[in-house]
């Protein structure tokens, strides 16, 4: 059976209407060599959905994050949007480099193995992690051309 992310996921992870998305920040969690956790933060500019079972990412070449994935395979992506946590259990392979970008970006085809979606039911869940551009203008821009590599590819 096929693992698929919600909707309200997917409509924060599609790619689209990055402008509006601009400030929306998730965790992407690794586990090192040594088997401790690590956080990274990652953008709607760096993560895109094909599907609702295949995600792409987009990350720094020589990162501590891009090298735990090479190395694991595997990741949690932990995202809090409209209201509800999700949980998104990912095996990762690399694609290589992103081609035609000016940044040194690796890319991975990922597979979404489990999906947890929480909510509260005594609390609203009324904010994740916020995020403010220095420079929206040219980072938007460098999303959008992101995306559009991650989708040719």
């Amino acid at each position: 059976m096929e693992i698929k992310i919600s909707d309200l996921l997917f409509e924060l992870l599609n790619g689209k209407q990055l402008e509006q998305k601009q400030n929306e920040a998730m965790f992407l969690m690794t586990l090192t060599e040594d088997g401790w956790p690590h956080n990274a933060m990652i953008s709607v500019g760096e993560l895109t959905a094909f599907d609702k079972s295949t995600l792409r990412l987009a990350l720094w070449q020589g990162t501590t994050t891009t090298e735990n994935i090479k190395r694991n395979k595997r990741a949690l992506l932990a995202a809090v949007y409209k209201g509800r946590v999700n949980y998104v259990r990912l095996s990762l392979e690399s694609m290589g480099a992103l081609p035609d970008q000016k940044t040194s970006l690796e890319l991975f085809n990922a597979k979404v193995e489990a999906f947890k979606e929480d909510e509260a039911k005594y609390a609203e869940i009324t904010t994740g992690i916020q995020i403010s551009l220095l420079d929206s203008e040219s980072v938007l821009a460098r999303w959008k051309n992101t995306v559009k590599a991650m989708r040719k590819c």
